[in-house]
């Protein structure tokens, strides 16, 4: 097996909020995989750091009256413990404001400078006359120029989906001071990804093939998922637009060389590059030469760079990120692993129903961490699919699987040995016990007499991120177990000193099948197999213990006494966790009492770089009443969806083609987030068929679809029953 190098890497947490069970989704997920990779005997080197800079950093700073670099400092600590606390090895744990990344992202910019890859145009912002400062689009709120909900935000309405420029809202007013903002116009800087240099480079980069090892055999890769190739395939086809990467002070961050200190780098730009920062910083404390640096920075080192995200920040990643390296001499990503959100019970986090649940809560209420890094183990594919945790299914998992298969194969065989044994095993095995111990460690593949070492089937499952499918591998392994117990009955023979023989090579078997399924839990459970290493008296456990020379612990070997190695979860303690998540809850902020946002709006539950966006809670406001023939003005309609498409540069609208019976209507609907267009056609669902048409910067929508939702989950299409067509009025 050839020794690989790779630098791994999760995307940065923003230092302006907690972590919750979501962002944990993506550090487990990579701390797992890292951890099989290293259990293999391969060069692995996981770093992370605070996404620290931006608007909101600055503002909140400013809200609590401390210095941007005294709140990042804290923050770090907080994100540093809960890391800590749910086992997450980074090698090295930084941030972005530091002199590393800095050098990067100035020596980046340079080399674009050189290659004409950098402009400079005009854009005309809202401007805070108070604060004296430009504002971002979620720092504007005001009235929804489409429904005329209130207290909207400057890039989206919350009320009915539209989505807008803040210049259309209106009595727009600052989410930051609360005054009348002005229009400015200023000189930003732009990273010309539109040039049919980038163009041509990342239509090959993202779907060429190559040649990768994956620690068990040689294969053909790709740099991206399927899923999330077709996702750049349709932002490339749609073409590519210029990205803006500078921001006017006041900003807390990088000052772009040559500005004067006016401009800053926009913190997007200098998170990623973040990456590079800290494994500089982590190899210099390991008196690495630069030459070993530029081995895995720079392009034609024997080396490998993988990139863990949410796919919510596929585009930055896939996109930008990769053509800056390009162009500016560094190498460029391996593969980049997107995943999907995190629901709980089946529906977005919420603090009403107190699942918004941080990291720090979770483990207040007696939880152990790593009940909820094994629930995710067993729930995560290679897939960009959503994943989510049914308290439910978790209490039954962990307390059926880990507590009732696992562990109870220890637990009913260990008092055996040292009682009567003195702790020491047996390497002896009869035929039948041979066989059994064979049906343990092979997987049958189809029918007939095909097996396969579940040694290598479960690696192929590590490497790949099919972390479900080895979790599901394992378990069939713990029921033969299990059974094996069962059919010899060790209590019984127990009970006579004549079987003592068979009791010893009984339980020495168990043991070594207990020992088995530890190396291969190792990478999701790590603190619990140093438990076990204890208990077995055993030095820390690699991937090739489990192989076929290694499997049986040698006559003899001394085991020490058997401590309780894990309980099972009290479903008061789910209860008492969304009670305390519910009690937590603030009111919500009026007008007068504006909050800080963080840097994105997207979902909660995502890549930890996008965390929540501060919106306030939304309510629905008890509606005026209104009279039958107020409610006859509106004609609604029965309409069928002929076409649906993704539109390029819009994050919440897809374009729909409704047939409503007397011909064809084009709507904009901000559906993007919960429906996939190819399964929307042909649909039937209820449009508003007598809306104005409105004029957008995507074209003309002549109507309005309608849709239920709220804080708690959503967008829902309204439907009719079986048996309407498209045309019938509804009334």
């Amino acid at each position: 097996m050839n020794k690989r190098k790779i630098l791994v890497t999760s995307a940065l947490p923003y230092a302006n909020g907690s972590i919750h069970l979501g962002h944990l989704v993506e550090y487990i997920q990579t701390d797992i995989w890292v951890r099989f990779q290293k259990m293999q005997g391969h060069e692995v080197h996981y770093v992370c750091a605070d996404d620290t800079h931006g608007t909101p950093i600055m503002l909140r700073a400013e809200q609590e009256g401390i210095t941007p670099k005294q709140l990042i400092d804290r923050v770090w600590h907080e994100h540093k413990t809960d890391f800590d606390n749910f086992h997450v090895g980074f090698d090295n744990y930084y941030t972005t404001d530091s002199p590393e990344n800095r050098e990067f992202c100035e020596d980046i910019y340079r080399q674009l400078e050189v290659k004409g890859l950098i402009t400079q145009r005009s854009v005309e912002q809202f401007y805070d006359p108070v604060k004296q400062m430009f504002l971002p689009d979620r720092y504007i709120k005001g009235e929804c120029p489409n429904c005329h909900a209130k207290d909207q935000y400057g890039d989206s309405c919350e009320a009915c989906g539209a989505t807008y420029s803040p210049t259309n809202l209106i009595d727009p007013y600052s989410a930051v001071s609360g005054a009348i903002p002005e229009r400015k116009s200023s000189k930003h800087y732009f990273f010309k990804l539109s040039d049919p240099r980038c163009k041509a480079f990342l239509e090959k980069w993202v779907f060429e093939s190559f040649e990768g090892q994956s620690g068990i055999t040689p294969e053909v890769k790709r740099r991206l998922q399927p899923e999330a190739a077709n996702k750049m395939n349709e932002w490339l086809s749609g073409g590519l637009v210029d990205w803006d990467i500078s921001r006017d002070a006041p900003y807390f961050g990088f000052p772009i060389p040559g500005t004067n200190g006016k401009k800053f780098f926009y913190v997007w730009l200098d998170a990623p590059v973040g990456y590079f920062g800290s494994f500089r910083n982590y190899f210099k404390q390991k008196q690495r030469s630069q030459a070993e640096i530029d081995e895995f920075l720079r392009p034609g080192g024997n080396t490998e760079m993988m990139h863990f995200i949410g796919k919510d920040i596929l585009y930055f990643h896939a996109l930008f990120w990769p053509a800056m390296l390009e162009f500016s001499g560094y190498r460029t990503p391996t593969q980049i692993y997107a995943h999907g959100f995190l629901t709980i019970n089946g529906q977005k986090m919420s603090k009403s129903r107190g699942t918004f649940i941080t990291a720090e809560s979770y483990l207040a209420q007696g939880l152990k961490p790593e009940w909820l890094r094994y629930y995710y183990a067993a729930k995560l594919n290679d897939s960009m699919e959503d994943i989510d945790l049914n308290f439910d299914d978790f209490i039954a998992r962990v307390n059926s699987d880990l507590v009732g298969k696992y562990i109870n194969i220890a637990s009913r065989c260990s008092g055996f040995i040292t009682k009567k044994f003195a702790g020491k095993l047996t390497d002896t095995m009869s035929e039948a016990n041979r066989k059994w111990f064979n049906q343990f460690l092979f997987c049958e593949l189809g029918e007939g007499d095909t097996f396969l070492s579940r040694h290598v089937s479960i690696a192929y499952f590590y490497d790949r991120r099919e972390y479900g499918k080895a979790i599901r591998e394992m378990m069939l392994a713990a029921d033969v177990a299990n059974q094996y117990v069962d059919r010899m009955k060790p209590w019984e023979l127990a009970k006579s000193s004549e079987h003592d023989l068979e009791l010893r090579e009984v339980c020495s078997v168990a043991l070594n099948m207990f020992r088995i399924l530890t190396i291969y839990l190792k990478p999701v459970l790590p603190e619990l197999a140093m438990e076990a290493e204890r208990f077995l008296g055993v030095s820390p456990f690699i991937w090739n213990d489990a192989n076929s020379q290694n499997r049986l612990l040698p006559d003899g070997h001394q085991i020490n006494e058997y401590k309780h190695l894990m309980s099972r979860i009290d479903p008061k303690q789910i209860e008492a966790l969304i009670k305390v998540n519910q009690e937590s809850l603030q009111p919500s902020k009026t007008k007068q009492q504006v909050q800080t946002m963080d840097k994105n709006s997207s979902n909660s539950s995502s890549s930890p770089s996008s965390p929540s966006s501060g919106r306030e809670n939304v309510k629905d406001a008890v509606p005026a009443t209104i009279t039958i023939d107020d409610f006859t003005r509106i004609d609604l309609r029965v309409a069928k969806i002929i076409d649906a498409e993704h539109i390029e540069g819009a994050d919440k609208l897809l374009k729909l083609t409704l047939d409503v019976g007397i011909g064809q209507r084009t709507v904009f609907a901000g559906i993007k987030s919960a429906y996939d267009p190819a399964q929307l056609k042909g649909r039937l669902t209820i449009m508003v068929a007598n809306l104005t048409p409105r004029k957008m910067k995507f074209g003309l929508s002549e109507g309005m679809v309608l849709a239920a939702g709220g804080e708690d989950g959503g967008p829902y299409l309204l439907a009719p029953d079986e048996g309407a067509q498209p045309g019938m009025k509804v009334k």
